[in-house]
């Protein structure tokens, strides 16, 4: 993913303009407005200088030198994202297996408090876009919410059938939006030039020397101007690290500096318009086409939110974190088009519940922040992590490098805590249940394949009892899949007490999910000869490779087991769990992973095997 020709440089930036940068280009929107509409910030020309000066280095801060500069550097196999990121620290530490294990939580911590990111960002994007109706008259409000919930309905009605017809737009009208904002920023600055002297970090210093108290707290809004900075780690396998950093250095940052600054220059002539500083910039006549460009820009933005969802509910099933789901590949030639129902229309569901709960962009602000600083915190331990056992830096290297961004998020989370009850507590509760979900799922499995092996046999040994006196043997190739290597497949004892045969040419299968993203054909298939025209075969996959088990087994034909889609059937357990009292998890854990592992989608599916071809076999585990 590293490697691309210069020619594709420009077409790759621009698409990084459209997925990368749509959610922190759409922070103008609110982020000036919450700040000085908080009312912890009297309104004074030195207090306007300062907030100014502290969003420009707090872009540049975190976004240019933290994300673009350091996090960027650390993609494992070309990918990025906090799952990447915390592949990358968890190999890192592979010999310290208590630091390890609790770096695995923190990371899937993080990973969970993303779903929590992905309810609050659709959401007051979009309504704070809707609500600039209201500057063109406020007897528009009524008609807010209800435009707000249509938009946001038709934008998860369309997942269903991808993205890459409307994709190709994404950059360009993403482009013209931040055209529009230098444009607008320009227009403003122009009467009052003077207001560029806020780019001087002695403003920033002078405001957090004076009202250090005031700063704390407004750092809480702060944040919201580098809202999506994780977009840039998590698309580094889209676009690579040149496009990303081109993007931001030539468009993204030029064009939010100079509509932050034109903001501050507005709010110098015309206090009043702080009640929605953003749109009172534009010209009363360009008011409703600015009204639907950034409707259209936070739907872009929100679609970024939508399609990594799937893209980490895809990572976080194949790492063993989640059951199955049902998955569909919304285009023939770019696999990493996928549509999830099950998170698609719970992520919506979640998002009108937050729009009619919070009812505004301004307590929907009162609500973001926590999640997103304490995965910012997160990454900035696990890039640690990584360069200092992975990379091999010196210590006091690895100190300096992320000290200082930990002190910086350390600050904003602290400060964000502060609007836990004022609505910070809903994406924490959604981030809370997922996170359960998920170690629910992963003690599950662990109980699960431990009873499962308890009583298991050892498939070497049985098959040697077998073929002592063997069963009827009839034509084709049995596939049967076993979560452990080397025992016994249930399916395999029912199939031979209730059928009493055995099939010409047997595949004893487990698919194996790695920590790395991608892991290519040529390490895709380990094969074991067992004898009696038996195999045992591991199949290696990346948490980002799509699973297909008949293409995966292919190669076998050199070794001379014909795959045929006629005469192959594949045997899978369909395992029924039971929560029993005892040393596993609490009762109510155990019972909810019953209940998933009864819901999750059909392995037949998750492994694209073909429906005319599977036999299920069921099977009790008591966990």
């Amino acid at each position: 993913m590293n490697s691309r020709a210069p020619s594709s440089l420009a077409a790759l930036t621009l698409g990084a303009i459209g997925v990368v940068y749509g959610d922190i280009g759409t922070s103008v929107l609110y982020a000036v407005k919450e700040i000085f509409g908080s009312g912890h910030v009297p309104f004074t020309h030195d207090n306007v200088y300062g907030v100014l000066s502290i969003i420009f280095w707090t872009l540049t801060t975190i976004v240019s030198l933290k994300y673009v500069v350091l996090v960027l550097r650390a993609d494992n196999a070309g990918e990025g994202g906090l799952i990447a990121m915390l592949a990358l620290a968890a190999n890192a530490v592979k010999d310290k297996p208590a630091l390890r294990r609790a770096l695995l939580v923190i990371g899937i911590f993080g990973t969970s408090l993303f779903y929590g990111d992905g309810v609050i960002t659709p959401a007051i994007s979009v309504l704070s876009a809707v609500e600039g109706l209201t500057v063109i008259s406020p007897a528009l409000h009524r008609y807010v919410i209800p435009l707000t919930l249509l938009v946001l309905f038709v934008l998860f009605a369309v997942q269903k059938r991808g993205t890459g017809g409307i994709g190709r737009y994404f950059g360009p009208i993403t482009l013209v939006w931040f055209l529009v904002l230098a444009v607008l920023g320009v227009s403003h600055i122009a009467h009052h030039p003077e207001i560029l002297g806020a780019l001087s970090p002695h403003h920033a210093l002078r405001f957090l020397w004076l009202q250090p108290g005031t700063t704390f707290i407004i750092l809480g809004a702060v944040v919201l101007a580098v809202t999506g900075a994780e977009a840039l780690y998590a698309d580094l396998g889209h676009f690579g690290k040149k496009p990303i950093r081109v993007a931001w250095f030539s468009v993204v940052m030029p064009s939010l500096t100079l509509n932050y600054f034109g903001q501050g220059a507005l709010l110098l002539a015309d206090p009043s318009a702080v009640s929605n500083p953003f749109f009172r910039m534009a010209p009363t006549w360009a008011l409703l086409p600015l009204v639907v460009l950034a409707t259209m820009a936070t739907v872009i933005a929100s679609q970024a939110l939508i399609s990594g969802a799937f893209s980490v509910t895809k990572q976080a099933i194949q790492l063993g974190y989640l059951p199955r789901l049902n998955l569909r590949h919304t285009s023939v030639r770019d696999t990493g088009q996928i549509y999830i129902p099950f998170v698609n229309w719970a992520l919506f569901t979640a998002i009108v519940l937050a729009v009619v709960m919070f009812k505004s962009s301004s307590n929907l602000a009162a609500a973001y922040g926590i999640a997103v600083t304490l995965d910012m915190l997160i990454t900035t331990v696990l890039t640690f992590f990584v360069i200092r056992y992975g990379w091999k830096y010196p210590l006091w290297l690895c100190v300096a490098a992320t000290g200082v961004f930990f002190l910086i998020d350390l600050a904003f989370f602290s400060s964000n805590l502060l609007k836990l009850f004022q609505g910070g507590w809903f994406p924490l509760v959604i981030g809370g249940a997922v996170f359960t979900l998920m170690m629910t799922w992963k003690q599950g499995r662990r109980l699960m394949s431990k009873a499962q092996q308890a009583e298991a046999l050892e498939l070497g040994g049985f098959l040697d009892a077998v073929f002592v006196e063997p069963p009827v043997r009839v034509p084709g190739v049995a596939v049967f899949l076993t979560a452990e290597p080397g025992i016994v497949p249930n399916a395999l004892l029912h199939n031979l007490k209730h059928n009493k045969v055995l099939h010409e040419q047997n595949l004893f299968v487990t698919v194996r999910s790695h920590q790395v993203p991608w892991i290519g054909l040529a390490d895709r298939l380990e094969v074991e000869p067992l004898g009696h025209d038996c195999w045992a075969v591991t199949l290696h996959y990346g948490f980002k490779n799509d699973i297909d088990l008949p293409i995966a087994l292919e190669p076998l034909r050199l070794r001379g087991c014909e795959i045929e889609p006629m005469t192959t059937s594949y045997f899978l357990s369909r395992d029924v769990v039971t929560p029993t009292l005892g040393s596993g998890m609490a009762p109510w854990r155990e019972k909810l992973f019953a209940t998933m592992h009864h819901n999750a989608a059909a392995a037949a599916g998750f492994l694209n095997l073909p429906a005319n071809a599977v036999i299920e076999l069921g099977s009790k585990v008591e966990i």
